[in-house]
């Protein structure tokens, strides 16, 4: 009962500081001056919004007021965007789009909360971060922490600003084709996790998880997570195909920064906790899937 009470306390902190962001962002939107462009003043605003969450993270020493504000801030961003622009409510790329996103953040949001002990607890890899930047560990908790991540995702919804504010059909088909790669990419993000739970849940000291769709890939999440980024740079190429070579840079960030640092920390961690994950290692491949096979003798 403690526990769960600690976890409804914690919730509600971080719901307090997701309110007075979003309603820093939007007032800023709503009331402070204008940028002349709807791109850069919801910048200013996500900018504004995640400097209130930094805030949060410093007085309760937990960077993980933060952990939520990748997957809550999107769908406010298009729905600002679609709002504000040219579009009306019979844009079918704007549904689409927003059908897409809306799955992706109720998913990730969900499953966020889902496994939040609460504040006594957090991502284990802040403190790594922190404690690597020594004295400037002010610095990397701003902007390692918080504003590259708030950059990062701000590229990759800028195909969905080019989505919901482009007048004209586009290419009808290429939005089908998005909606169909990001519902396929999140129902994959989903599967993994209700697997990974799963397994967690049994308890098994030790285990390696090498079942379902983790003996495809050893990282499922992140795939389904390209994949939907990958259905956003899709929509804009949709709404405006000859932006196509700029459209995918956020597609690439988020490619860098999962083989680059976000599963090699994991891998690294994995090994220390768990020294039968280097059979995973050896029979299971990183990122793109392919059919399981049995470790070589």
């Amino acid at each position: 009962m403690t526990v769960h009470r600690s976890k409804t306390h914690s919730l509600l902190l971080v719901t307090a500081a997701y309110v007075v962001a979003v309603a820093l962002g939007a007032a800023w939107l709503l009331g402070g001056p204008s940028t002349g462009s709807l791109l850069l003043d919801a910048f200013v605003a996500d900018v504004l919004a995640t400097l209130v969450i930094f805030v949060f993270s410093r007085i309760y020493r937990n960077s993980s007021f933060y952990d939520a504000f990748w997957s809550v801030i999107p769908p406010l961003l298009l729905i600002y965007w679609w709002a504000a622009g040219p579009l009306g409510l019979d844009s079918l790329r704007c549904w689409l789009a927003t059908i897409v996103v809306m799955y992706w953040a109720v998913r990730l949001t969900g499953n966020w909360v889902y496994g939040f002990p609460g504040l006594h607890h957090e991502d284990w890899r802040y403190p790594l971060l922190r404690d690597g930047a020594g004295r400037w560990e002010f610095v990397a908790d701003l902007f390692g922490i918080h504003l590259v991540p708030t950059v990062q995702v701000f590229l990759g919804m800028l195909p969905v600003y080019v989505a919901v504010t482009t007048a004209g059909d586009g290419l009808v088909w290429l939005s089908w084709v998005a909606l169909v790669v990001g519902v396929a990419a999140v129902t994959l993000e989903l599967v993994a996790d209700v697997q990974m739970h799963r397994f967690v849940a049994a308890k098994q000291p030790g285990a390696v998880m090498d079942q379902g769709v983790w003996a495809w890939s050893r990282h499922p999440n992140y795939l389904g997570e390209i994949g939907f980024w990958l259905s956003m740079a899709l929509f804009g190429v949709a709404a405006s195909p000859a932006d196509w070579w700029w459209l995918f840079v956020g597609v690439v960030a988020m490619v860098a920064m999962f083989l680059g640092a976000s599963i090699p920390l994991m891998e690294k961690r994995s090994l220390q906790r768990r020294p039968h994950y280097q059979a995973v290692i050896d029979t299971v491949p990183k990122l793109i899937p392919r059919p399981p096979r049995k470790a070589v003798a």
